[in-house]
């Protein structure tokens, strides 16, 4: 499921509206005369010399004196502080926090990539233990005043000893330690490749692709900028808790002091909480109405029912009205979206409940003869079907192999999520140029001139910018680098196939890049890397991983840093310093996850290679990785014209068009254009859940109903207070519990202690289903 992220604004009834001395003038937007809604003139001055911009935005509605934060502006204005002291944000303790949290986030990352149980380390975790650890290095150590000697002074003051902790160096410090992670693509391709292939690469093959890999995508966000990240239409939307966290936490603490309190209460509420669906009661995680009924009837009944409306368990079924109250499923995400974006997906998901049945039960693709949801691959009589009967001694698919053991079945699940998945990629390509392309103009004309009307861009003006030249530098580095990679030979992958990447990824990425800068998600578009690379190169599933990687991670990286500049121009982070440590947390999260890779692959191969591994490791997701490079390496035979699954790539075809239906359509019906309609995320939802849990759909459904249509409508001043913070205390509290429960109690560290079964804890699925 989609991931969680970062952001704050002006009355002082909202996060982050606070007054200082070394902030501008800001005055508080007049009140609507009566509780009822109403339309009224707002005014933002950021200085006295700028009041007539008071009137840029005259439709701001307001609800009991509070405005309604419906657009990226209205985050801009009400939500966000323009409020910026001046302090450092490159220093010494920044360095190391950041640094200290880059090996923990990596590392743990890295290990738990060749562990049964997988353990992921939140954005706003790694926030709070920074600020924790920040808090104490400006409580615990001496002020410089306190030594008669200058030079004493002096090398405390660059050591950070007792001076305060700001929101600057909490920003830089979650930023390198969140861009650990950034070169994780290819560093498991290595494993692949020293697993599966009995192939190490050498040194200069591992430095040379991983840095061409880590940062390849940079270029991308960087010269994109004015379009992607300056407006203030592009939010990024699931950024917010994590900005306000920020800003609550660094901001007149004794203004905020009754927000950090509730802030405090929700994050030991969810972790308290979360220790129930998790581990003592995990029937929280999915009620069914409907497999509580069916308790007493027929297998073959409860079968149905556990397809249709089961979805505790891991591909047990769609998970129809079927509600968890496990947060580290829901998470503040659905506090987050915007509107527009959570209507869009709420018909996606109609549309796959009736697509995944439809599939399933009419036996397309012969989908009877294998499980509802599954992403294994399958030989024709149902049994697991193993890459490795395919291939020869070099990896490479083997032709009279494959004529003896046949092609590979996909579940009808896996098909239509592949399929939508090409589906939305056409369709983000052909909405963003026919819906956005005007303002896209607008915007790149505005950032060139320096008329961005975003307060947010205009207060960063003051600050340097990042030459362009420094963006392009670095990619000829990382081009010339994975360049020589290839000349060489050891990644298989042919120098132009390595250029055919690279296009591929820098074409897709900013049709991505706006897409999660307007509605704070995306469409996932690994998919269309994978498909281009089998043929591309056939028969060849090593170069298919390292093409793959470099396409995927072009589009990837250049999402990543989008989004963090928009979270340094909320909280007014030097663009120079972003570019730096951005580059400097990637490289390092890179260096660490090789190194842990290498100890963890040669001292534990034998396991790593066993398809059921043991309680301690497991090499189920390299094998994962290696058995799609496999399927893909089959491009032409199982999507080809002939194959039975060509309906796959014929999804970018349909993609493309279905958007140019959605502009006649407005162009026949006007007032069509006037509903928020975004045919790309309805195709992407409609064929998001095809594996995996899906329990927490509906869940997430009630949350952004109550969040956006009830309480952002209803109760603007308590939204705009307490939204995004307690989503990010939610967040930070499940996410610790879950943390420190794998260890204790899931098997993280060698040894399992189940809770004992009960009605609560059933045996079989936790909803009861079956």
């Amino acid at each position: 499921m989609p991931g969680p992220i970062e952001t704050t604004p002006v009355p002082e009834d909202v996060p982050g509206a606070v007054k200082s001395p070394k902030q501008a003038t800001v005055t508080e937007a007049p009140v609507a005369p009566s509780g009822d809604k109403s339309t009224v003139t707002s005014q933002h001055e950021a200085s006295d010399d700028n009041a007539e911009d008071a009137q840029r935005d005259d439709d701001t509605e307001y609800v009991k004196g509070h405005p309604v934060i419906r657009t990226g502006f209205d985050v801009s204005k009400f939500l966000i502080s323009l409020r910026d002291d001046g302090d450092p944000a490159l220093t010494f303790r920044s360095i190391v926090l950041g640094t200290i949290f880059t090996a923990l986030s990596s590392v743990i990352t890295m290990l738990y990539i060749f562990k049964p149980f997988l353990v992921q380390v939140s954005a706003v975790f790694i926030q709070l233990l920074v600020f924790i650890f920040g808090e104490a290095w400006a409580l615990a150590t001496p002020r410089p005043e306190r030594f008669k000697s200058k030079w004493v002074q002096k090398v405390l003051r660059f050591l950070n000893f007792g001076q305060p902790f700001g929101i600057k160096e909490h920003v830089v410090a979650s930023l390198i330690a969140s861009s650990g992670n950034n070169g994780l693509s290819g560093v498991e391709v290595y494993a692949v490749e020293r697993l599966f292939y009995d192939r190490a690469v050498s040194a200069s093959t591992a430095i040379l692709a991983t840095f061409s890999m880590s940062l390849c995508g940079f270029v991308l966000a960087g010269v994109l900028r004015p379009l992607i990240v300056y407006p203030a239409e592009m939010v990024y939307w699931l950024t917010l808790p994590q900005v306000v966290l920020f800003q609550n936490l660094h901001f007149d603490r004794v203004a905020n002091r009754g927000r950090l309190i509730k802030f405090g209460w929700a994050l030991a509420f969810a972790a308290v909480w979360e220790i129930f669906p998790a581990y003592i009661i995990p029937w929280f995680s999915g009620i069914s109405v409907f497999c509580l009924a069916s308790l007493g009837a027929p297998e073959s009944t409860r079968i149905v029912f556990s397809t249709i409306f089961g979805g505790a368990s891991s591909n047990e079924g769609l998970g129809l009205l079927n509600f968890s109250l496990d947060w580290q499923y829901i998470q503040s995400q659905y506090l987050s979206l915007p509107l527009k974006q959570q209507l869009n997906s709420w018909i996606g998901y109609v549309i796959l409940y009736c697509a995944l049945p439809g599939l399933y039960y009419s036996n397309t693709w012969n989908a009877k003869s294998f499980p509802f949801m599954s992403t294994a691959l399958f030989s024709g009589n149902g049994t697991v079907f193993h890459p490795t009967t395919i291939l020869n001694e070099r990896g490479v698919v083997d032709d009279d192999k494959l004529k003896e053991v046949g092609l590979p079945y996909l579940t009808s699940s896996t098909v239509w999520g592949y399929f939508t998945q090409n589906v939305a990629i056409g369709a983000l390509i052909t909405h963003v140029i026919i819906f956005f392309g005007k303002d896209m103009v607008t915007a790149w004309k505005q950032a060139r001139s320096r008329t961005q009307p975003d307060p947010h861009y205009q207060a960063m003006l003051k600050y340097k910018e990042v030459p362009q030249w420094w963006y392009l530098a670095l990619f000829g580095l990382c081009f010339f680098a994975g360049l020589a990679v290839n000349i060489i030979g050891e990644t298989t992958l042919p120098v132009w196939g390595y250029i055919i990447s690279l296009l591929l990824g820098s074409f897709i990425a900013p049709f991505s890049c706006v897409l999660y800068g307007l509605y704070g998600n995306g469409v996932a578009t690994n998919q269309i890397s994978k498909m281009v690379a089998g043929a591309v190169h056939p028969g060849l599933p090593l170069a298919n991983l390292y093409f793959a990687s470099w396409s995927h991670q072009v589009i990837l990286l250049a999402v990543n840093l989008a989004n963090w500049l928009k979270v340094g121009q909320y909280t007014k982070v030097p663009h120079r310093v972003m570019f730096a440590t951005q580059i400097y947390g990637t490289l390092l999260g890179a260096g660490l996850n090789y190194a842990v890779m290498t100890i963890i692959v040669n001292s534990q191969r034998e396991i790593l290679l066993d398809p059921h591994g043991n309680n301690i490791w497991s090499g189920s997701i390299v094998q994962s990785f290696n058995s799609q490079a496999v399927t893909w390496a089959l491009a032409k035979q199982m999507y080809g014209v002939e194959g039975r699954y060509l309906i796959v790539p014929l999804g970018i075809v349909i993609g493309l068009v279905i958007p140019v239906f959605h502009w006649a359509l407005i162009k026949v019906i006007p007032r069509v254009k006037e509903w928020p309609i975004n045919t790309a995320v309805i195709v992407a939802y409609s064929g998001l859940n095809y594996y995996g849990n899906t329990s927490w759909v509906w869940s997430s459904i009630a949350v952004g109903i109550f969040s956006q249509l009830w309480l952002r409508r209803r109760l603007p001043g308590i939204y705009n207070k307490y939204n995004y913070l307690i989503g990010a205390a939610l967040d930070g509290g499940s996410q610790l519990v879950i943390f420190i429960l794998s260890f204790a109690v899931f098997g993280a560290s060698g040894t399992a202690h189940p809770f004992p079964t009960w009605w609560g804890n059933p045996s079989g699925n936790p909803d009861h289903c079956l």
